[in-house]
């Protein structure tokens, strides 16, 4: 892939619990257009620490997107108007954090901020399993936690935060998430039971005409999606990790 011309890409980052991953994307192909950048999340993780690491992968790719460009950035938290209104595996302290300020200050430029699980869902909404959909479609992340991303006609319905609905009197994610499965090292069989029983209660609430099943997980979907019973179509995401950069750049760019 061309690194040279730096001509209409934009530069998106994905900050998680481990690791803070950027790189420029060409948004007419869907993909990265040089090699990502990865730095480890600071122990803490908290909003200043992790802007100057996010200014700092900026800066390595200043020569690809220049410096006066619009950045997209995700982090793993509910973002509502800029706020960052929750927390998922970063410090307590990025509650009621005015992210996009923060971010836009730090590296002097325009930063568009979004929910990790909702940039993944832009990406395979333009680039990826749904793209050319109608109707409603449902992404969901299984990892750690259990993020979603929810579509209306292609229109992105911010924060659906659907890991913590209540599921058997626990949240969904603590029964459902790829890391439940891990932790009580349940087999593939075991496990489909759990989703199957979360997948079940998502389409009789919203009825999808498609749900997408990303996070790492969904590279082995083979193992557990041919063992669920829905009558919603579901199929495994096609970018995979790359998913919420390109979904940040994306969003940087609308």
């Amino acid at each position: 892939m061309s690194t040279s011309t730096g001509q209409g890409l934009v530069l998106g980052i994905d900050i998680g619990g481990s690791g803070i991953k950027g790189a420029p994307v060409d948004l007419d192909k869907g993909e990265f257009a040089a090699e990502r950048v990865r730095i480890d999340t600071p122990s803490k993780a908290r909003p200043q620490d992790v802007a100057e690491i996010v200014a700092q992968i900026a800066e390595d790719f200043a020569d690809e997107v220049g410096q006066d460009s619009s950045v997209g950035v995700t982090v793993p938290a509910v973002v509502h108007h800029g706020v960052t209104k929750s927390a998922a595996n970063i410090d307590d302290s990025w509650i009621d954090t005015d992210a996009d300020q923060l971010f836009t200050q730090v590296l002097g430029r325009p930063v568009v901020v979004m929910n990790d699980a909702d940039a993944a869902g832009q990406a395979e909404m333009h680039f990826g399993a749904g793209h050319a959909q109608e109707g409603v479609v449902l992404l969901t992340t299984l990892g750690t936690g259990i993020g979603s991303a929810l579509f209306v006609g292609g229109q992105l319905v911010p924060n659906t935060e659907l890991g913590h609905l209540e599921l058997d009197g626990e949240e969904a994610e603590h029964r459902a998430a790829s890391s439940v499965r891990e932790d009580k090292d349940l087999s593939w069989e075991d496990w489909a039971e759990r989703l199957q029983r979360f997948y079940r209660h998502v389409e009789d609430l919203l009825w999808p005409d498609l749900i997408i099943v990303g996070g790492g997980v969904s590279k082995k979907a083979d193992k557990f999606l041919p063992l669920l019973d829905l009558r919603t179509v579901i199929v495994p995401a096609h970018l995979r990790n790359d998913a919420g950069i390109i979904g940040a750049a994306w969003q940087a760019s609308h």
